[in-house]
């Protein structure tokens, strides 16, 4: 085969490597559009959840005032004054408001 002979089938290789390499940069493109459009999604919905939050927390701070219940407290083998300093060294140590904080039982050893 010639030089000439094979000038076309060489010409038509590279114009087919060349058209598979725009149609490779045509789909990284369009996929690049795609993910862009998909994150704008994303932050606006994230922008508004944070927005969002402030009154949704000063909504359930509203409600919890409404409906504060301290619970119940079981002692066992515990007096009631013993139970109340434990209460106050916890919240002291943990520095959390005694209001704040929950307990459900204090035990004693026998």
């Amino acid at each position: 085969m010639s030089v000439l002979e094979s000038l076309p089938i060489a010409l038509f290789v590279f114009g087919m490597v060349f058209s598979l390499l725009a149609i490779l940069y045509l789909l990284i493109v369009l996929f690049s559009i795609g993910i862009r459009a998909v994150e704008k999604r994303h932050r606006a919905a994230k922008a508004n959840i944070v927005k969002s939050i402030p009154a949704a927390i000063e909504a359930e701070a509203i409600v919890k005032k409404e409906t504060f219940s301290s619970g119940h407290l079981k002692l066992q083998n515990v007096d009631e004054r013993t139970a109340a300093m434990i209460m106050a060294i916890v919240s002291d140590e943990s520095g959390i408001p005694l209001s704040e904080l929950c307990f459900k039982s204090i035990k004693g050893k026998a």
